[in-house]
């Protein structure tokens, strides 16, 4: 079976992404993309590189995604969709590269410090 695969991954998201050719349904973690995402911002986020590279109705996509919420998830999946692209079409690697697509969004949620009610935060200063 001709099937490519690519993982993403964004804050604490991790996707595995596989392509294989069919006519352009998305599965996520066994639900349709309709089930598993409401909003319709995170879905065109999503899409985003299936969209530039014209494959939309090429592949059929399966997808196995955990942590984190809804938007790093968009954006784990994102990236593993552009990983599997240019697997399957090292043509489309510039296009996606130019847009910034195979870019790993390396910010995360710095550590809370002993001693300090956050990462950054301090307690009030008292003099007396």
């Amino acid at each position: 079976m001709n099937q490519h695969y690519g993982t993403g991954r964004r804050k604490t998201s991790v996707a595995r992404v596989y392509l294989r050719p069919g006519n352009g349904n998305i599965v996520v973690n066994k639900r349709t993309l309709d089930e598993y995402f409401v909003r319709e911002s995170v879905k065109l986020i999503l899409r985003q590189p299936l969209e530039l590279t014209e494959t939309a109705n090429s592949y059929d996509i399966h997808v196995v995604v955990d942590g984190g919420g809804k938007a790093s998830q968009a954006g784990a999946i994102r990236l593993g969709i552009s990983r599997a692209l240019t697997d399957a079409n090292p043509a489309h690697r510039a296009l996606l590269k130019s847009y910034g697509l195979l870019t790993r969004d390396a910010r995360e949620v710095e550590r809370k410090k002993y001693g300090q009610p956050g990462a950054r935060k301090k307690f009030q200063f008292s003099k007396r």
